[in-house]
Formats: structure tokens, C-alpha cells, sequence
């Protein structure tokens, strides 16, 4: 959500003015003062010392003179010096500092400076209050707050407990001066004849407000208000959001925000288009004392647009799709008692598969329960966990709705045909449990954990959830999804051990169990409900031996080989199992000395297995290294239960984890980092042959000051049969940014997918940014094939203010 728009900070000035002025009336009784304590208060402060040394009713004082006349207190500095007072983390300076004791006003003359606890500096040439904070004076106020915004004004008046007045005030957010100390125009300010705060009504007043963009005036307005920045949220609209596409033509979304109370708002932002009915976004939010509920809802009613024939080669309109009622809904709970359990619920559903890429609706794909439900695909769950120093607990049910691409047209976008929801399981109840006792057991670790999960799948669903040999060679219509229950339980010991040569030996002892129930099993294995039974006890050993040599005073190479000896029982693939959990592996260099290397529970491994690999660190000067890391796994026998029908062969089998063969995929990884302006990294999994089987390489560099780019390479050639159903890719992605000349420069964005041979996304545009105001102004192209109108390009507006906030929520 975007930050609401802010204003001077008018009333925290007046804190800290008042703050200063109240600690000197305190204490001002001495002459030459040193450090002294002010007259006990009916309810005395904790005589406790701050950072300072000075507890927080007492005042550090320093002058050249100092003198009583009546009433009336003086400290002064000569010449040029000033009076120094510091108290509760503050500091004031002045030419001439003054304290009436029978009116209770206290003043500072000439060069008055205060800086408060927080870095906030205020300038004034002279500054008057009373003791009792109802009335204060400052004259040519400049203050200069932590946040690098600025504010200045002729006059600033504090006309009531309530209400502050700024006379020719001017505030920007920017910095006014540059590099060198010397003064520079701002790029975006506000000037006013008045400025007032008024607290009751939690409201800043400005009349002839002036709004400039480096010195020239854009906007003028006679009257203007916004809400009080002391206060955290209030009602009012936020930034707008411009966007442009080819089925709604251009659209503008109007924020508004309204607060209920400090615990709960709306946020109501209606989107007007000019191709198309206006879309409602809907947003509401309540904080409890130990729970948070967040709900986003959106309404329409319209046709469904998009491309539905195609190049139109006969120059007629697209087929049109009667209007209906469209909407979504995202919502979330957290539920957080005191004690070790918590719950929650994610609630996501939407009555269009494109609903989102049709309207850009903001961040729909959210991490926000226990399970997430991935890219395009939305999840509700419902769950409840427990967990303490040594045991974890939870119980979950999810169901999923996909919004993915199953076949993609390329003529006409609007037929996509999209993954069916009935294809993916309903979940209930996933049970999952951890415990590992306080000590130490055999002068081990020992860690116990035990699962349990019920699926059922409406639609039938083949490779890769059926093994090969569950798999029927007729016709599968009309057959139903496969259902399956599992209960899992397992034992780990591990004990680490160091030599006096300093070589790590881990012992370890892995059992487990796992009984299945399935139902539902296609009629070619002469089965339909089964039973099955599985266990497999595991030993080994890990071995590494960390070598470090001094190549030089700020170098160090590190050798760190490393080893694995495993044996274990026939793990029992039994192909009635259907593979829900372990579709996909991704061998890098900690899963490669895992007992378990699959991440779920339907696959496994057993038999006798041998690991083996090496790391090298190169570390240099400060914080710059190097490193890379090559392994392999080799086992007695080949598993041939790995192996899945290929998507365009269903006849030819082929291995996607790279662990089917007696001997496992190179895996290599490395890091760089050769300056503090450059680092990367890259992973790759080889194959026997020396072909890639996945790779992903990435690199980041900056120059200049601003200047800044990142490039990354993906590819994946799992899949050996080329084919429409083939999901092998390459990509490569790029974005960066280049500053011209001063304060402009060129933003650059894209996405190319090398295996269709086209650009995915794009985007180019023209950068203005001084630190305190971004503005882009570009061209986007949109190739995704999910959009169902089709590609889409046209200009991009993004605008950022400091203070004010940006573009988006």
C-alpha cells in the first residue's frame, strides 16, 4: 500500500522547540553552570543516565557569563562562542539564552541551534516559550530533519495547545545543497503563505499552497489540506495508477483510503477504463490484540475480451463473449495467542483464469499462510501449528485453483486452454510433526519426525503422479482421479566428531517407515484399492577435511574435500505408489549428501551409495571470494523406478532427476564476489555425457554511483523429445539502469525465451531521478502467452516522491 502523502512536520518541530526550551527553564538558576538537577516534580523521573550521562531531569550547561536580574536569568557567549546546553539526549546552542522565572518564559537569541535525540536539526534566529507549552515563537525557522527533508519558514507560531502556524514556509523533501556545501534548487518543494497544523482536527491547512519542480511553479492551489503526519494513517486518496492495454484501453485506478480506527481501514480504488466497465478493488484490514485479517476483493461486469479468432483474416470483430459477473477474492488471517500455537487461513479464488492479467490487479500471488500455492495458482487452506525449542506441530487442509496454461493457442490467446482445477488434489488433513530430545542420546543428535496426508483428485491424472506401469495404454476418459493416503514415521541419529588433525566424521543412522492406502487405481493393474507397506534403515558415514593455507596477508585459500558412504535396504518403489510429492529435484550441494535427496516422501532411495565432492574458497582483501564446488554420486545399481513416460512418447521413458543411473549428475556451484561493486553465482547440473541437464548462472555489477545492471541465464534440458508438450526452456533476463548526463539517464528491462525465439516482456524507458524524485517514462511490450488479449505494448508512467510515496499499493 502506498505511504500516504506527508507534509512538514510541523508537529513534531514544535516538540522538540518546546522540549528544549522546558529543559532549560528547569535549571536555569546558576551561573556558570556545570552539570546540575532540576527541582524534584510531584512525580520524580527515574534517576537513570542516559546515553549522555545526564539523567532525564538534569541539564549540562556551558557559557562565558552568565548573570540574574530579578527575575530574569542570562547565559551568554563571547563574540562568536555560544551558550551549549544538553539534556534527555538533546543538544541547544545560542548566542544568548534567557529564563523568566516569575512569567515562565524562556528564550534563545542569535544563532540558535537544537538537535534532538533522532538527528533533527532546527535553526532559528530567535526562539520564545512558555513554561506551560501553550504558546511558542521562532523566527526564520529552518529545520533539517533526519530523513534529509527540509523545512523552512519567516515565522512559526504556537497559537494554542492545538493549533501551529507557519508563516512563508517552504518544505521539500529534497537536499538544498550539493556535494561541495553549496546551495542548489530542490527538485520538488511546497510554498505557502500559511501552514497550519491543527491537531484537533488532525489536519495540515495550507492556503496559496505552490507546488514547484526545480524552482517552477506547476500547481497552485488557494486553498490545500492533508492529514496531520503525526498522525501514522489517515483517510484520504493515494497516488493514482495509469496503465494502458490493448482490451481495456487506458485505465487510471483512484486509491482512497479509509480509516475505521488505528486498528482498521478500508481501501476502496476503483479502476476507470476507457475500452471497457470499471473494475472495483476492494481492500480491508483489521489488527487485533494477537491476530491480523487482511481481505482484497474485486467486482465487474463485463465481457470476457480478449483475441478468440485469431489474425481475423476475413477483418471481423473478434468473437464477442456476453457480459457476466467477474470478481476475485484474497484473503488471509493470522492468529497468534500467547503460547506456542498459532493459526491462520488463506481464502483465494477467482471467477476468471485471466481476471488478473486482464485488469493488472496488483500482487495476486502471495505468501501469506503456512502452504503457498506457487505462480499462478491459488491456494485455501486452512492450518494450525505448534512449536517450541525442541518440537514442531501442524495440521493443514488446502485446496488449489490454477490459473497456468496447459496448451497455449498462438492464433487466438482468449482459447488458452488452462490447467483443470480437477486435476489437482484437495488436501486434507497434512499432518506433519518434528521432536528431538533436550540432551544428547548415544553422544549423538537424535530427531524423530512423522507425516500423514490425505489426497483426492477429481480428474484423472497420469505421468508424472502414475508410474509407467499404472499408467493404462487406452483410452483414459472417463476415469477417475487416483486418491491416495501415506503415514510416514522416521529416526535420525548423527554424531559429529573431530580428530586432533581436524577431520569431521559424522556417524549417522537414518530408519523410516511409510504405509499407503490408495484408491481409485486405473483398471490395467487389476487393482483398485491397495494397501501398501514400505520400510528402509539406512547407515553411513560423512567425512570432510577443511584445508586452509595463507597465500598471502589478506588472502586464504580454502580446500575442503568432502565424503559419503551410505548403505542402505531395497527402498520397495512399488509402482501402485503415486508420485504426489517428488516430481521434482534439484541436485546442488546440500542435497547431494542428503539421505533423502527427493523433497518429499513418495520416492526414495536405498542400496549402496558413494558421494564425493570438493569445495574451494578464495577469500581476499575485505569481504572479496571466490568459490566453487564440484560432486558426484555414484551408486551399485542402477534405478530404473525414477524414470517417467515422456510428455510427446509416452512410450519412451527418460530420467528427470539425474539420479536413475548408476552414476548421478555432475552438480557444480561457485560464487564470485571480485569487488564490492560485482558478485554472481551459478549452479549446474551435468549429465554423464557432458550435456547441460539444468544450469542458471546470474550477475549483478554496479558503476558510478547510481549506474546498475543484473543478467541472468536459465536452461533446462531434462527432457530429451522435442514436442508441444515439452516443457524444456532457456531464458535470459536483463535489467539495468544508465545515468547520461546528471541526473538522467535510460532504465532497460526484459525477458528473451531463447526456445521460442522471442522476446517475453520488455521494457525501455527514460529515467529522471535526483534521490528524491523518480520519474520513468517508457515503452512495455507484453509477449506472455496467458494474456488473452494477446500481446500487448504501450507507454508506462512510473513516478516515485520522497515522502509522498509512488505509484502502486
Amino acid at each position: 500500500m502506498q505511504r500516504d502523502r506527508r507534509a512538514p512536520d510541523t508537529a513534531a518541530l514544535r516538540r522538540r522547540l518546546l522540549a528544549g526550551a522546558a529543559a532549560v527553564a528547569l535549571t536555569m538558576s546558576a551561573s556558570i553552570a556545570h552539570a546540575q538537577t532540576a527541582p524534584a516534580a510531584a512525580t520524580p523521573p527515574p534517576n537513570v543516565a542516559g546515553p549522555d550521562g545526564l539523567t532525564p531531569d538534569a541539564l549540562y550547561l556551558e557559557a562565558d557569563a552568565a548573570s540574574r536580574e530579578g527575575d530574569v536569568i542570562t547565559a551568554s557567549g563571547a563574540d562568536d562562542s555560544r551558550v551549549l546546553a544538553r539534556f534527555r539526549g538533546s543538544t541547544l546552542r545560542a548566542g544568548e539564552i534567557s529564563y523568566d522565572l516569575a512569567q515562565g518564559v524562556a528564550t534563545a537569541n542569535r544563532r540558535v541551534e537544537f538537535t534532538d535525540a533522532g538527528g533533527t536539526v532546527i535553526f532559528a534566529s530567535y526562539l520564545e516559550l512558555d513554561s506551560d507549552m501553550k504558546a511558542g515563537v521562532a523566527v526564520d525557522l529552518a529545520s533539517r530533519f533526519a530523513n534529509g527533508s527540509s523545512l523552512m519558514a519567516a515565522t512559526a507560531v504556537r497559537r494554542s495547545e492545538n493549533v501551529n502556524e507557519l508563516n512563508y514556509a517552504i518544505f521539500t523533501p529534497c537536499p538544498i545543497c550539493d556535494a561541495e556545501g553549496r546551495p542548489k534548487q530542490p527538485s520538488i518543494s511546497i510554498q505557502a503563505e500559511k501552514v497550519v497544523q491543527n491537531e484537533e482536527l488532525r489536519a495540515v491547512l495550507y492556503r496559496n499552497a505552490v507546488f514547484r519542480l526545480g524552482g517552477v511553479p506547476v500547481l497552485y492551489l488557494p486553498y490545500f489540506a492533508h492529514p496531520d503526519p503525526t498522525v501514522e494513517r489517515a483517510s484520504g486518496f493515494l497516488v493514482p495508477i495509469p496503465s494502458y492495454d490493448d482490451g481495456r484501453g487506458l485505465s487510471l485506478e483512484t486509491p482512497y483510503l479509509r480509516v475505521i480506527s488505528p486498528s482498521e481501514d478500508w481501501l476502496i480504488s476503483p479502476q476507470f477504463n476507457t475500452d471497457v466497465a470499471p473494475f472495483l478493488n476492494l481492500q480491508w484490514r483489521r489488527r487485533f490484540s494477537n491476530a491480523t485479517v487482511v481481505a482484497r476483493a474485486g467486482y465487474t461486469y463485463e465481457e470476457n475480451f480478449g483475441d478468440f479468432d485469431g489474425a481475423d483474416p476475413d477483418s471481423l470483430p473478434d468473437i464477442p463473449i456476453e457480459a457476466e459477473h467477474r470478481s476475485y477474492l484474497l484473503a488471509y488471517g493470522r492468529f497468534d495467542p500467547e503460547g506456542p500455537w498459532r493459526a491462520g487461513f488463506t481464502a483465494e479464488r477467482t471467477s476468471d483464469k485471466t481476471l488478473f492479467d486482464r485488469y493488472d490487479i496488483h500482487d495476486p500471488y502471495q505468501d501469506n499462510g503456512l502452504y503457498y500455492g506457487d505462480r499462478r495458482r491459488l491456494i485455501s487452506q486452512v492450518y494450525a501449528e505448534r512449536q517450541t525449542l525442541r518440537s514442531y506441530f501442524s495440521i493443514a487442509a488446502f485446496d488449489l485453483q490454477s490459473l497456468r496454461v496447459a496448451v497455449p493457442n498462438e492464433d487466438a490467446p482468449g482459447l488458452n486452454e488452462f490447467e483443470a482445477d480437477g486435476s489437482l488434489p484437495f488436501v486434507a488433513p497434512l499432518i506433519e510433526a518434528r521432536w528431538e530430545p533436550d540432551g544428547p542420546v548415544l553422544g549423538g543428535r537424535l530427531r524423530l519426525r512423522s507425516t500423514a496426508v490425505s489426497l483426492y483428485r477429481d480428474n484423472y491424472v497420469g505421468s508424472p503422479v502414475l508410474r509407467p506401469e499404472a499408467i493404462p495404454p487406452g483410452s483414459v476418459v472417463g476415469l477417475p482421479g487416483v486418491d491416495s493416503r501415506r503415514i510416514s514415521g522416521q529416526a535420525e541419529w548423527r554424531r559429529t566428531m573431530i580428530s586432533r588433525a581436524g577431520i569431521r566424521w559424522e556417524p549417522f543412522v537414518d530408519v523410516r517407515a511409510d504405509a499407503y492406502s490408495v484408491s481409485d487405481l486405473p483398471p490395467g493393474m487389476g487393482l483398485d484399492d491397495e494397501t501398501i507397506t514400505r520400510g528402509r534403515a539406512t547407515a553411513g558415514l560423512d567425512v570432510s577435511y577443511p584445508l586452509i593455507r595463507r597465500m598471502s596477508d589478506t588472502a586464504d585459500l580454502i580446500l575442503e574435500p568432502m565424503a559419503q558412504f551410505s548403505a542402505s535396504t531395497d527402498p520397495d518403489l512399488d509402482p501402485s505408489i503415486p508420485n504426489e510429492d517428488s516430481q521434482t529435484l534439484e541436485l546442488d550441494q546440500s542435497s547431494l549428501f542428503r539421505t533423502d535427496r527427493f523433497p518429499g516422501y513418495d520416492l526414495l532411495e536405498g542400496g549402496l551409495r558413494f558421494t564425493a565432492g570438493m569445495r574451494a574458497t578464495m577469500r581476499w582483501d575485505e569481504g572479496r571470494e571466490a568459490s566453487l564446488f564440484v560432486g558426484r554420486s555414484l551408486r551399485d545399481a542402477e534405478e530404473p523406478g525414477f524414470r517417467v513416460p515422456v510428455p510427446d512418447a509416452p512410450n519412451l521413458l527418460y530420467d528427470p532427476s539425474g539420479l536413475a543411473t548408476t552414476t548421478s549428475d555432475w552438480v557444480v556451484q561457485g560464487t564470485f564476489a571480485p569487488s564490492d561493486r560485482i558478485r554472481g553465482w551459478g549452479h549446474a547440473t551435468i549429465d554423464s555425457s557432458g550435456e547441460v541437464r539444468r544450469a542458471e548462472v546470474s550477475a549483478d555489477g554496479r558503476w558510478g554511483r547510481r549506474n546498475l545492471a543484473t543478467v541472468s541465464y536459465i536452461i533446462d534440458r531434462s527432457n530429451p523429445v522435442e514436442g508441444p508438450l515439452n516443457r524444456n526452456y532457456e531464458f535470459v533476463q536483463l535489467s539495468g539502469q544508465q545515468f547520461i548526463y546528471g541526473n538522467w539517464g535510460v532504465t532497460v528491462a526484459g525477458i528473451a525465451d531463447l526456445e521460442q525465439d522471442e522476446i517475453t516482456r520488455s521494457d525501455i524507458g527514460l529515467l529522471f531521478d535526483d534521490d528524491c524524485f523518480r520519474f520513468e517514462l517508457g515503452w512495455r511490450r507484453d509477449n506472455t502467452r496467458v494474456r488473452p488479449t494477446g500481446p500487448s505494448e504501450g507507454i508506462y508512467v512510473r513516478l516515485n516522491l520522497a515522502t509522498f510515496g509512488g505509484t502502486g499499493y
